[in-house]
């Protein structure tokens, strides 16, 4: 379903904060946690209760008046909008959280700042019935990651036992979950580190930076695998997931000069299964929804592309979902909405219409079944001659 951002949408699910966006999330239901007993259950299905997401960014070391700021906000997808003010805004200083990766665990998030990164945690406080989430500072200082520079890719393993980072200067490194002891290191993993994904059972690690991307196996801590460009492809972002069949495959943006593509990786034998030209314009954010169906990428001219990862078809365009270019995409814990956010500082979320294995809408059939159904019932009848 193509369509345009002003078709069954409003204004309420995009919003601006007063910070240029770099990085988002949706936030663990898990993070609502008041004790390792007590959970907060009218926010666990965000299907029917309300969700918090949150956004890195800012102004830089000058800012200019702009600040620098972690930005938690609340959506409703019953009415499909974002909170007008956010529910935490936490100021950061002098330091730009640049990119930011929440453990899945829903223990906190970090964030990579300009020289080193630093460790938030979720600070749920319960007021009457409602419990409002804010976010503090960490006592828990990463000393393995001070004075490293900045880091331009934080990820976490999906059972949050791993974390990596990946360098402006090309370094890599993978650290154990929570005591960073360090396992990985690869001083020249790429001129420049641009994205970086652990495979779903954690046991290989993908980089991409300038030249081939690189496979790295965790448990031999070697490297497993270059993966090349051809022609004058480079590459930008990589994810891994699963397909209808559950095989692990490996997703790699590229840009060349008629436009985006999105290339698919074999996981066994680490050779290409195809590529698949989708956008005209530069892919500047790419995701992969948890359940593996859908795919999400963002332009340089800030359209938002969901495409079904089957047969890589168009499922929703939003056209200018922002005014400058999408900076970073996630998609919903239960894969049912998209958030996206740009440097023009606003921030949305994309609810997803459910949809058949022909990318049918699941409510145009249901209406046609209805429609004939009354047809025939009115032929019956005698109504229609």
């Amino acid at each position: 379903m193509v369509k345009n951002r002003r078709d069954g949408e409003t204004d309420e699910n995009c919003k601006k904060y007063g910070v240029p966006f770099f990085g988002a999330s949706f936030v663990p239901h898990s993070a609502l946690r008041l004790s390792d007993t007590e959970t907060n259950h009218e926010d666990e299905d965000s299907g029917n209760g309300s969700s918090y997401v949150i956004f890195s960014g800012g102004g830089g070391e000058g800012r200019n008046g702009i600040p620098n700021a972690l930005v938690i906000s609340r959506f409703d997808p019953a009415s499909n909008s974002l909170s007008d003010q956010p529910v935490e805004k936490l100021d950061s200083g002098d330091d730009l959280p640049y990119r930011m990766a929440v453990h899945p665990g829903g223990d906190g998030v970090i964030c990579s700042l300009p020289k080193s990164c630093r460790w938030y945690q979720w600070d749920p406080i319960k007021n009457e019935d409602l419990i409002k989430l804010k976010l503090k500072p960490s006592d828990k200082v990463l000393d393995e990651l001070e004075d490293i520079g900045q880091q331009l890719a934080v990820t976490f393993s999906h059972d949050g036992s791993l974390l990596a980072v990946g360098g402006e200067d090309g370094k890599l490194k993978v650290l154990k979950w929570p005591s960073m002891e360090l396992i990985l290191e690869a001083p020249n993993a790429h001129t420049s580190v641009k994205n970086l994904d652990f495979s779903i059972d954690g046991k290989f690690l993908v980089s991409v930076g300038s030249g081939p991307a690189r496979v790295w196996d965790i448990s031999s801590l070697i490297a497993k695998a270059s993966l090349p460009q051809e022609n004058d492809e480079i590459f930008g972002s990589c994810k891994f997931s699963l397909n209808s069949k559950n095989d692990v495959i490996l997703y790699v943006t590229t840009m060349r000069d008629r436009g985006g593509s999105i290339v698919k990786w074999n996981t066994a034998t680490w050779k290409r299964i195809s590529s698949k030209h989708v956008v005209r314009d530069p892919i500047s954010a790419f995701s992969v929804s948890n359940d593996g169906k859908l795919l999400a990428i963002g332009t340089n001219e800030g359209d938002v592309h969901i495409l079904n990862s089957s047969n890589m078809k168009v499922h929703t365009v939003v056209k200018k979902a922002h005014i400058g270019f999408v900076t970073a995409l996630a998609f919903s814990n239960d894969s049912r909405a998209l958030a996206s956010v740009s440097m023009d500082s606003s921030a949305r979320v994309t609810m997803i219409n459910e949809t058949t294995k022909n990318g049918v809408s699941i409510w145009v059939v249901l209406l046609f079944l209805l429609l004939a159904a009354a047809l025939y019932y009115a032929k019956t009848e005698g109504f229609l001659l």
